[in-house]
């Protein structure tokens, strides 16, 4: 039976958006099931799953997983030749804590910049500490590309976890036109111009799902 995966709203759901990117990018087959983050029912109907009430969430076998992390590390061990993590020791434990250090750090890139893709929205919600998070996000994808810049276009060269992990980095970057370096732009570029990462843009903009409490600075679009 298909994996199903749990996902929230494309427009504003980025921990969703760095599962969904990964399995795709992987080739691992699997459904998306939409739960809109305004559902009145959202927490009761992943409740009836035996799940927090948080998304993503991934199903396999009736076998329930949540945590975007968690869920990466379930698919690099039952998919191990699907290139989730990078095959080199050093590179899958810089990959690994690059990832870490998203799951549990930038926070204040993550309040003043939150995920929204339909959006352009130059110059919202700088301050001084996310201006901070932005400059250890770039410092830290210059010198990745530098390093593996050989081996293809990717943090690590090949795509791997780390790029779905930083895919929600990438569009509030360009939502909130944020300012980086060549190489950086590059990279934003390739990302963005991926199919899968294109088709979830494309989904977000057709969803016209305004949250006000995800957008206090605005009013609903047309």
């Amino acid at each position: 039976m298909m994996p199903t995966l749990y996902i929230g709203n494309r427009n504003y759901s980025s921990w969703s958006l760095r599962a969904w990117l990964l399995m795709r990018q992987a080739g691992i087959g699997f459904e998306a099931r939409l739960l809109r983050l305004s559902d009145p029912q959202f927490a009761e109907k992943l409740a009836a799953i035996g799940a927090p009430p948080r998304v993503p969430v991934l199903v396999d076998d009736n076998f329930v997983v949540w945590d975007s992390l968690a869920i990466i590390e379930y698919l690099a061990e039952r998919h191990a030749q699907a290139g989730i993590w990078p095959r080199e020791p050093r590179a899958r434990a810089r990959a690994r804590s690059i990832c870490a250090e998203m799951h549990a750090g930038f926070g204040a890139l993550r309040a003043g910049l939150p995920m929204n893709i339909e959006a352009q929205l130059p110059g919202r919600g700088q301050s001084p500490e996310v201006q901070r998070d932005v400059d250890r996000i770039v410092a830290m994808w210059s010198e990745l590309r530098q390093v593996h810049a050989n081996g293809g276009p990717f943090l690590f060269g090949a795509f791997c976890a780390a790029d779905a992990y930083y895919a929600p980095v990438v569009s509030r970057f360009s939502t909130y036109m944020i300012a980086v370096p060549t190489p950086v732009r590059d990279y934003m570029e390739t990302m963005l111009a991926l199919p899968a990462m294109r088709e979830w843009s494309e989904a977000a903009c057709a969803e016209h799902d305004f949250l006000a409490y995800d957008e206090p600075y605005r009013s609903a679009p047309d």
